[in-house]
Order: C-alpha cells, then structure tokens, then sequence
C-alpha cells in the first residue's frame, strides 16, 4: 500500500505572495527543492510497488489460466498487468521530470545567490534605509 495521500488544494509549497526579498525567495526555493525530493522519492516508491503488482497480476492470469478458469477473466488481468505497467512507465517519466525540476530549482537558488547574496548582505548589514527597487528609474 502507498503512502500517498491528496493534500488539500489550499496547501502551497511555496506561496507566491509577491515577498521578493532575497532570504525569502532563497526560502521559497529551498521549500519548493525539498518538496520536490519528497515528491522523487514517492514517486519512486510508487513505480515499484506498481511494477510488483504488475507481475504478480501477471502471476495470476497464469494461474487462472492454469486451472482453465473462463478465458475472459485471463483476458480481463492481462488486461490489468499490462495497464499497472504502462501506468510503471508513466510514473517513472513523472518521476524524471521531478528530479530534473528538483535539480532545476536547486541550480536557480545557486544563481540567485550568487547575484543578489552580495547586494543582501550589504543591504542587511546597513544602519540605514536603502530604497526600494526601481527608486532611481528616471
């Protein structure tokens, strides 16, 4: 059994609130990073528990063959082992795509840092106000 549970539509990894100071958009990538490694290594679980029951129902479709039970119920859990694979391999490229976007997001954090860490650091560290973005557009 899965321990995959629908979480509830108002649950957001990481809100888009319009917060676009430095620490928290690093925040928000983090949360969204680790969500989707939470979400590769269900999703891993998820193949191979589907995969498994692939080849035990195709096990069984042997067995009801084998005691020359109706050919419609082998037909109907072939049927059933062949949709458990197809639905194996889909969650294997939703599983890639996970870990892609995962990597993806670790690699913006690193660019975001790497641009804005230095002028943070800066605007934290001063006694005074310093203006908000755009406060010198003409």
């Amino acid at each position: 059994m899965s321990d995959l549970a629908p979480r509830p539509a108002t649950a957001s990894t990481a809100r888009a609130d319009g917060d676009n100071r430095y620490k928290a958009v690093q925040a928000k990538l983090r949360r969204l990073g680790q969500a989707l490694e939470d979400a590769t290594l269900e999703l891993e679980d998820l193949r191979r528990s589907m995969q498994s029951n692939a080849s035990r129902t195709e096990g069984v479709a042997r067995d009801i063959e084998n005691a020359e039970l109706d050919p419609r119920f082998v037909e109907m859990t072939n049927l059933v082992s062949v949709a458990l694979g197809g639905a194996a391999i889909e969650v294997r490229r939703l599983h890639e795509t996970a870990q892609e976007t995962r990597d993806l997001t670790h690699e913006t954090a690193r660019n975001h840092a790497r641009l804005y860490g230095a002028l943070d650091d800066i605007r934290s560290n001063r006694r005074e106000k310093t203006p908000k973005p755009g406060f010198f557009r003409i």
